[in-house]
């Protein structure tokens, strides 16, 4: 069912967007040097209702709450901690660059001992720091956890992950990044999926704007990666980047056929291409069944208990039949493996073996 819905949601974008798609530069590319910073700690959640670390297998989570209560003016180092309320846990995040004190972002929090839920949890104020070892956030907040857990005496019903869960917001900003928008020197946009094309479209296209605004080229390629830009002057670098990136391009992807064998995804893009080959394929069952006798001696009679083993072998061949692949566009090769009449495992081996013959004209990445 989900299928035939993606199916009619392309066909409808399809039919929606005959031609090449327009994209927006600012969604196809990003600025060099702006970019997020990882920021990671170690922190406690506490108010848990019992699904927390066990402090005798996690031994860190007992430290750390020896620590936290010490901090706090109760001692209890001479005594044995036995609650399960509370849960070691590391917390991740990412600065957003150029990202001002006071402001809030989304954290990550992910359980490190033996903790079964984080539900209900509440994360104490945890120092975020970044690579260079300094703070740059503090993390704080309920948690909102999606995975639940349901353990019974027969059953176990486990839906998601609730041992990992976030907090919106819940990260402050205590310090600044170095450097400033304004003090960016060249500026240079970085394809997100570099190609030769698209990076010549999108010089055309900055230059085609700024050539009749300004009266000057604007763009020049350096790479089938990345495009130098000329900032007019007497503007200011957000505002160019403003007026640029609402401009849109025709962007284009080599042809490549993706394929993952685990779920059985096949993903062929569009300039995709088959030379003329004949193809057959056949599914091969082998069946082996074990179906041990039990061979009982008379009464009376001096003979043993016998177990003689019994084995079926059954062998099914399915298929065969024979079709000729030979595709210029994406609806003639979907067509043609079609009428095979494949289930998406024989999609992936016969895409696999046309390759090997030489007659798939594109990558083919394997997942």
């Amino acid at each position: 069912m989900v299928f035939r819905l993606l199916l009619a949601l392309l066909s409808l974008i399809a039919a929606v967007n005959p031609g090449v798609a327009q994209s927006r530069i600012k969604d196809i590319t990003n600025l060099q040097g702006v970019r997020e910073n990882q920021l990671v700690g170690y922190g406690l959640v506490v108010g848990l209702n019992g699904t927390g670390d066990s402090l005798r297998n996690s031994v860190f989570t007992e430290q750390s709450l020896q620590s936290m209560l010490d901090r706090m003016g109760v001692s209890v180092r001479s005594g044995s901690l036995r609650t399960r309320n509370v849960a070691a846990v590391i917390v991740t995040a990412e600065l957003p660059a150029f990202v001002g004190r006071g402001s809030r972002v989304d954290v990550t929090v992910s359980s490190l001992g033996d903790a079964t839920s984080l539900m209900g949890g509440t994360l104490v104020i945890t120092p975020l720091a970044g690579v260079d070892g300094a703070t740059y956030a503090v993390a704080q907040g309920q948690l909102a956890v999606t995975g639940f857990q349901v353990i019974g005496q027969a059953e176990t019903i486990t839906q998601g992950v609730p041992t990992a869960a976030r907090v919106p917001n819940g990260a402050l900003i205590e310090r600044e990044l170095p450097g400033k928008f304004a003090d960016l020197g060249a500026m240079v946009l970085e394809l997100k999926n570099p190609d030769f094309k698209t990076a010549i479209e999108l010089v055309d296209a900055i230059n085609a704007y700024s050539q009749r605004r300004y009266g000057m080229r604007a763009a020049s390629e350096r790479d089938y990666r990345s495009v130098s830009l000329s900032r007019p002057a007497k503007l200011t670098a957000a505002r160019f980047m403003a007026e640029i990136g609402d401009l849109t391009v025709q962007t284009d992807a080599p042809a490549r056929v993706v394929v993952d064998s685990r779920s059985g995804t096949v993903v062929i893009g569009q300039d995709v291409q088959i030379s003329t080959v004949a193809v057959t394929h056949g599914n091969l069952t082998v069946r082996v069944t074990d179906a041990p006798n039990v061979s009982q001696p008379l009464p009376f009679s001096n003979g043993s208990t016998v177990t003689t083993p019994q084995t079926r072998i059954g062998i099914d061949q399915e298929g065969g039949n024979i079709a000729v692949l030979g595709a210029t566009s994406l609806k003639q090769l979907v067509r043609g493996l079609n009428q095979i009449g494949l289930k998406p495992n024989g999609i992936i081996a016969i895409l696999q073996a046309i390759k090997t013959a030489g007659a798939l004209q594109a990558e083919l990445v394997v997942q």
